[in-house]
């Protein structure tokens, strides 16, 4: 049997899709396996903050045509990008282990910025913007786009004094920052966004795809990314809206923080069964 993987055609997308084709390959090896890959709208439209041309929809509406055309078989998502409402017949049948989900503050190496410092973050995310001035209340910020290797670049050239990345992005890639000051943050300093981290890949229900996929899928980061993809769909969480969530599992239970970017939390724990229930009780109180 053969399957054509969708994704876009970035490093890290491309990293991330031969990390599920490796899934695949060791639960199925007489599976043969194809990339396909897409210019999505959000890699076209690199002068314009993702919010003004379109929202999380735009690295993902083109990859789930092709998946509903059946020109492909799953597509290959980093989980916080997708769209509140998945394309019509649509799933999220498996996910990857979930990576380092930390934001991490990159700076040239030998700058180190403190609470009181004046300096320009380079980040597109309200999320980010709102969680960092927190911590660095004197900051001031600059949008940024590209894949993580423009953006380090954006930085060494001086066009920022430091940016925010994504740890996962970096250690799927294998880039070294030894030639960068870094300074990771946990969740309760700068909370990530709902499901960061995360390989998401979609199929089309009740596929033969979506049967393969949910075999190799990750049974804890499963229930973590349902956990905060709730949140987004009980918050109406878009691109422009800055909503942080995370959840970790302990035993038999899991806990959950959630954030509506105003600087109003929320934390809870309760048993896996009830965690539907659990983020409306967290959701409601924001």
């Amino acid at each position: 049997m053969k399957l054509r993987a969708g994704t876009r055609k970035s490093p890290l997308a491309m990293a991330q899709t031969y990390m599920v084709l490796d899934m695949i390959k060791a639960a199925f090896p007489e599976c043969d396996t194809e990339i396909v890959t897409f210019t999505t709208k959000g890699d076209r439209q690199l002068d314009r903050p993702l919010d003004k041309i379109g929202g999380k929809g735009v690295f993902v509406t083109e990859i789930e045509q092709a998946l509903q055309s059946g020109e492909i078989d799953f597509a290959v998502h980093s989980a916080k990008d997708l769209p509140v409402t998945l394309g019509e017949g649509l799933e999220i049948s498996g996910v990857c282990p979930r990576g380092n989900y930390r934001d991490m503050l990159v700076t040239k190496k030998g700058v180190v910025f403190n609470d009181c410092d004046v300096f320009t973050v380079g980040t597109g995310s309200q999320r980010r913007r709102g969680g960092f001035a927190r911590l660095y209340p004197n900051a001031k910020f600059s949008d940024i786009r590209g894949n993580v290797g423009t953006r380090l670049k954006k930085l060494s050239d001086g066009l920022y004094d430091g940016i925010i990345l994504c740890a996962a992005g970096t250690e799927r890639l294998g880039l070294s920052l030894s030639e960068y000051e870094v300074k990771e943050f946990e969740p309760w300093e700068l909370l990530p966004a709902p499901c960061q981290a995360i390989i998401a890949v979609e199929c089309a229900k009740e596929s033969k795809a979506a049967e393969i996929i949910s075999q190799v899928s990750h049974k804890e980061t499963m229930l973590r990314f349902e956990t905060e993809r709730e949140v987004i769909r009980l918050l109406g969480a878009d691109c422009t809206v800055p909503v942080g969530a995370y959840s970790e599992i302990n035993g038999e239970k899991i806990s959950l923080t959630v954030s509506d970017g105003k600087g109003h939390f929320a934390q809870g724990e309760k048993e896996i069964e009830k965690r539907f229930e659990l983020v409306k009780e967290l959701t409601d109180k924001l």
